[in-house]
Formats: C-alpha cells, structure tokens, sequence
C-alpha cells in the first residue's frame, strides 16, 4: 500500500508568507505583462505561472502533492493580482515595482519552501535548496515567458537573497528557534540583502577567465 503524505502543520505566519509570496509574484507576472501591452487573459496566465511555479517545482522535487491543485486559495490570489494590475493606471507603477514585489516574493518563497521540505523530512541542506528554487523559478518563468533576460543574470544577488533566506531558517530550526520567529528573521534579512541589492546595485564578483588569445 503506497501511504500518502500529509502537509505538514507549519503554523500561520509560514502559511501567510505562501501567500504573501504567490501574491506578490503573481503581480511581478502581471506587471511584465503590462510592460507587453497584452490581454487580460496574458495578464492572468503570466500571474498564475509567476506565482505557483516556484512551488510548483518544489512540490513535484519533494514528492508533495501540488499546493495549488489542492487548494483554490493560491490561484485565487494570482487571479487577484492581475485583475489589480490590469485595473490600476501604469502610471502608478514605478519602473522599480517589479523588482521590489519580486525581492518580496522571493524571500517568502524562499523561506516557506525551506521549511515545507523540512516538514516532508527532506535533509536540512536540501531543504534549504528547494527554499531557493521556490523563490527562484516563479521569476525565471516570467522571464522567458516575457522574452526578457533572465533575472539570474542581472549583476545585482538574487539567488544570494533567497539562499540567505532559507538557509538561515533552517540554520535557526536547528539551533532550537519557534517556526514563526525564525521565519520572520530569515524573510527579513534575506529581503533587506535584496533591497540593498536593488538599492546600490550589490552584485557577486564575475567570473574571470581567459581572454582569446591569451596563454
């Protein structure tokens, strides 16, 4: 008999950071639809595929069942995003709005996949890199399907900002620290290192390898 495994309980403020994060990511979605001038219909396939794909990935990694199949809840939220996007003049939208609802999204997913690895008794390293790519593949998605650049490729950290953020959570549930204090701590801080980021433009060194023609 194959036993079906049950979510986990990770307590509200982990529940609420999910969708905080779907929401927000879902916006970014709808946001690089407008940039495209395309339809309502875009707008809410770009929001759904930004907000639920990080996790989507997530869910199929650790052997969860998909969190938006089952629960209307997270699609019900991107659908609002878009429709809010669609509804509000553009030029209400500075040209930093995506990136600021995406450092949001980002760190939330990042700590909420952390931890809903750990709940499935995926090993804390582990854990800690499906909490990026929760935070991550929302955004990658976006990009291809706007046919921008990827925004792992941007000089500012990204996956920095996500792996500060699940790595620290799962560093503070080893060293004893309540799910929701750990994970308000980690969200925080993996934001504010996006924020400055975003802010001054942070980035890791590049890589320097050598020029054609050297030896």
């Amino acid at each position: 008999m194959v036993q079906t495994l049950q979510m986990p309980d990770i307590g509200p403020v982990l529940e609420t950071l999910s969708i905080v994060g779907t929401f927000v990511f879902a916006a970014s979605g709808a946001l690089a639809a407008a940039r495209l001038r395309q339809t309502l219909v875009t707008f809410a396939f770009f929001a759904l595929v930004t907000g639920v794909g990080g996790g989507t990935v997530r869910d199929l990694l650790i052997g969860a069942p998909v969190f938006w199949v089952h629960d209307a809840v997270p699609a019900i939220a991107c659908m609002i995003a878009a429709l809010l996007v669609w509804f509000t003049p553009r030029r209400l939208w500075s040209d930093h709005a995506l990136d600021w609802l995406d450092a949001v999204g980002l760190t939330a997913f990042a700590v909420y996949g952390a931890a809903k690895a750990m709940g499935y008794g995926i090993p804390p390293f582990v854990a800690a890199m499906m909490g990026i790519v929760t935070g991550c593949v929302g955004g990658i998605m976006r990009d291809l399907l706007a046919g921008e650049p990827s925004i792992l490729l941007r000089p500012e950290l990204y996956v920095t900002a996500a792996a500060l953020a699940s790595g620290l959570f799962v560093f503070l549930r080893w060293w004893g620290m309540d799910v929701p204090a750990a994970g308000l701590i980690a969200a925080l801080l993996g934001f504010m290192l996006r924020a400055v980021a975003i802010w001054r433009g942070l980035g890791l060194p590049h890589y320097k390898g050598k020029s054609e023609g050297t030896r």
